[in-house]
């Protein structure tokens, strides 16, 4: 991959600092853990699902944490070193996870769901009234004030 110097974009740029350190740590080599599997997909316009596949973990011992702009998903199994004794043979990887999924601005989880060894966790993207687009009617010199339109009919 070629290196690009973000500097002179971050000298002009105003409140974009999440963005260009997202572009900076794209820039570094990825984990070559892909444990557990996964998947995102899109559901609607707005609304998003990932699916990890945890067999062998239950509720108790998935982790699922929101913070502003960021989701991640932890699992620990509880007797993990004992599960190793009595199996002959142990093709079913279990062991301890964390996976972070970064998130876009007014993201927030709807839900989770464990069921036959998947975990479902949807997501949708609500924009706030104060921070969707709005009309702003130029007055026409007769002293009235300009009428913002709010796109809720008040």
């Amino acid at each position: 991959m070629e290196l690009t110097d973000l500097a002179p974009l971050a000298r002009s740029s105003i409140g974009f600092d999440r963005l260009l350190k997202l572009l900076e740590g794209s820039r570094l080599p990825e984990s070559a853990d892909d444990y557990p599997p996964y998947n995102i997909e899109k559901t609607g316009q707005d609304a998003y699902r990932i699916t990890l596949a945890v067999a062998g973990f239950g509720p108790d011992d998935l982790d699922i944490i929101l913070q502003p702009n960021l989701l991640t998903i932890s699992g620990k199994t509880a007797d993990g070193e004992a599960r190793g004794q009595g199996y002959l043979y142990q093709g079913m990887i279990q062991r301890p996870f964390r996976r972070v999924f970064h998130l876009a601005d007014y993201v927030q989880v709807r839900g989770a769901e464990l069921k036959d060894g998947m975990l479902v966790i949807d997501l949708a993207r609500e924009i706030p009234d104060a921070m969707k687009p709005r009309r702003i009617e130029i007055a026409g010199g007769q002293g009235r004030p300009a009428k913002i339109d709010t796109g809720h009919g008040g």
